[in-house]
């Protein structure tokens, strides 16, 4: 099971933390800012499943903050502390986007009508390779690359490593927060701020303590239900074994027998829908 760690301990990488962080729409508004190079007036929180991701067998999603602007635009920020298999990260990427538009269209919004979103991911770890501080996609034509598709997605992977690479100041310094470096610039250190202030608001530490007490429940289940789906495997298969060694012996007893009485291997094979090789072997058990 995964150890949790306690609610002084949690950092700014911590989906909690994150999330707590992020609520406060001045930062989470400036952050935005600095990562498209937009305009943004005003943000609106947006509820969204709230599904406990345990890491088990639910498909439920979880998006860890979830924006929409004055102009409709909608963000999924996403913190990403750990490094998927070969395209895993750009499949959890596409999920998300569909999860968003399904959400979408069930408000009502025809398909045409989407609003324009951009799902952020930041990770501790470079997802492509190149040392890149941001990764941007968007859809456009393979065979002409200046003909775009216009649909209004864009999916983005920050890098912490490449903060060296990084042309804002702002998000060069952010990145190395988020690699762990200590806080620097206005910015930063405000995120820094707000971490020790959510620490000290005991509504929040309750909060995450029932939280946390809620996972160590659901984990204690799940490995209870493996645990006994395991073992009625185990019999069954103990059963199948002895069921089939069994039926070997009381072949192997018959074969011995009819090979007494003078019939050739091949004739028992014939009578007991067998390979000669198979009968050869049942006449050479040991009879325990």
């Amino acid at each position: 099971m995964e150890n949790l760690k306690s609610f002084d301990e949690l950092t700014f990488l911590d989906n909690f933390m994150f999330q707590c962080v992020l609520r406060n729409p001045r930062l989470c508004k400036h952050l935005i800012e600095k990562i498209l190079q937009i305009s943004v007036k005003e943000l609106h929180y947006q509820e969204f499943e709230k599904n406990i991701n345990l890491g088990l067998a639910s498909k439920g999603i979880r998006l860890d903050v979830y924006v929409r602007d004055e102009q409709g635009r909608v963000y999924d920020i996403e913190m990403q502390c750990t490094q998927f298999p070969q395209k895993g990260l750009a499949k959890r990427s596409r999920f998300y986007q569909s999860m968003i538009d399904m959400e979408l269209l069930e408000k009502g919004e025809k398909y045409e009508n989407l609003n324009a979103s951009y799902i952020i991911f930041i990770c501790t770890f470079d997802p492509f390779g190149r040392n890149l501080p941001m990764y941007t996609f968007t859809h456009c034509c393979e065979e002409e690359n200046t003909i775009k598709l216009k649909d209004g997605e864009t999916r983005l992977f920050l890098n912490s490593k490449g903060s060296e690479n990084a042309r804002d100041p702002e998000i060069a310094a952010f990145l190395r927060y988020v690699d762990g470096k200590s806080a620097e610039g206005e910015f930063v250190r405000s995120l820094d701020q707000e971490v020790q202030f959510v620490k000290s608001l005991e509504k929040v530490r309750r909060e995450y303590m029932i939280l946390s007490d809620e996972i160590r429940r659901r984990q204690e289940e799940a490995a209870a239900e493996g645990m006994a789906k395991g073992m009625a495997e185990g019999m069954a298969k103990g059963m199948a074994q002895g069921m089939a060694q069994g039926m070997a012996k009381g072949q192997a007893v018959f074969v011995k027998r009819m090979l007494a009485r003078g019939k050739n291997i091949q004739e028992i094979a014939d009578g007991l829908g067998l390979s000669a090789d198979e009968i050869r072997t049942l006449a050479e058990m040991e009879e325990s």
